[in-house]
């Protein structure tokens, strides 16, 4: 009886112990996000999980301003450079498949593409490191932000610009790499790029209220974007062709713990597939670029952080994953005004403090 009553009192100490842990994780993190999110004002939902169980999961502000409609944390969000890590995923699978390989010449799926007798592999493509100019950089994109393309016709748009660089001679940010994935994607599946996402990721891991962007389509729990000037103001529409296989996607906080989640337990490719994903590249002269395939690789209070955000206009996020501890942060907003990098990445360190403290 005496051990019984022991033990009954140290799972209460532990009860209790986890209750005050989560209380004050909770008024900490809600703290920081009723500062930046108003009620009155574009909002965002954040989600907190350890072990792949939620711990926080919160909406604030608006979903839809005109309307005057609360966020709740259903509401769907464009995540726009997230969506790479479904293309590089989408790439691993095809690999796994034996249908590719990462150094492959992408002149093997795109004959005619000007490579100006350099090698371009697709290990370039995913990395950032072909030299290969980022359209989004070019000033003439303004002249097709509405308009719709195929996926070659928006190669054709930015093929025949000059180099910034020697493929592996440097690092540079670059969605050009990405639309070219994803015409490969199609090309060796036979599938539009919306269509093996969707059929392949989405409906496989049960993210139901995940898609690949339509302005027509009718979106149940899609928050209203929204980009700031002096006032706010209804977001520019662009058409999805353009972003494509680089930043197209929608999504919410609970669809992308599913993502991370299957991730973890290996459902999409294998555990040494993945790890080419999250493993952080060097250049030709051997210096780290921080990037895998798909993800920053950087640090949040010296654990290994696995990360990625995304801005398309009205919309901006930001997920972290902290393998060693197993913890995803994710930020979605309804405004390219309201970057929420730092905010995930603070929160990130805030749960790790608070884990410390625990132990």
């Amino acid at each position: 009886m005496q051990k019984f009553k022991y033990a009954l009192g140290i799972i209460t100490l532990l009860i209790f112990h986890s209750v005050i842990f989560a209380q004050s994780f909770e008024l900490k993190v809600d703290s920081l996000l009723k500062e930046k999110y108003k009620p009155n004002s574009p909002g965002a939902v954040f989600l907190v999980a350890h072990n792949g169980n939620t711990i926080y999961e919160k909406a604030f502000g608006s979903a839809n301003m005109e309307l005057k409609t609360p966020m709740k944390s259903e509401n769907v969000f464009g995540i726009g450079s997230i969506t790479k890590q479904f293309t590089s995923v989408s790439i691993l699978m095809l690999l796994e498949e034996g249908k590719l390989n990462l150094d492959d010449e992408i002149t093997k799926y795109i004959p005619d593409y000007p490579t100006k007798e350099k090698t371009i592999t697709i290990h370039h493509l995913l990395t950032h490191t072909s030299g290969i100019k980022n359209y989004t950089s070019m000033r003439e994109l303004r002249d097709i932000l509405k308009k719709d393309l195929t996926p070659m016709e928006l190669i054709n748009f930015f093929k025949n610009e000059p180099m910034d660089f020697s493929p592996g001679e440097k690092y540079k940010y670059n969605n050009s790499g990405y639309i070219i994935l994803g015409y490969i994607i199609e090309s060796l599946s036979g599938m539009s790029y919306s269509d093996f996402v969707e059929e392949k990721i989405f409906k496989k891991i049960g993210m139901t209220s995940s898609s690949y962007g339509n302005h027509n389509k009718i979106i149940m729990n899609r928050a209203s974007g929204y980009s700031k000037r002096e006032g706010y103001t209804n977001a520019m529409q662009i058409s999805y062709s353009l972003p494509y296989a680089s930043g197209s996607l929608l999504s919410n906080t609970e669809d992308m713990l599913k993502w991370q989640y299957s991730l973890n337990k290996y459902t999409l490719v294998s555990k040494s597939t993945l790890e080419k994903a999250y493993t952080n590249y060097r250049l030709n002269n051997g210096s780290y670029i921080n990037y895998g395939f798909g993800w920053f690789i950087k640090e949040i209070n010296k654990h290994k952080s696995i990360e990625h955000g995304g801005s398309i206009p009205g919309f901006q996020s930001m997920a972290v994953y902290i393998p060693e501890e197993n913890i995803y942060v994710i930020g979605l907003t309804n405004c390219d005004c309201y970057s929420p990098t730092k905010i995930t990445r603070k929160i990130a360190e805030i749960f790790l403090n608070k884990l410390k403290d625990k132990s």
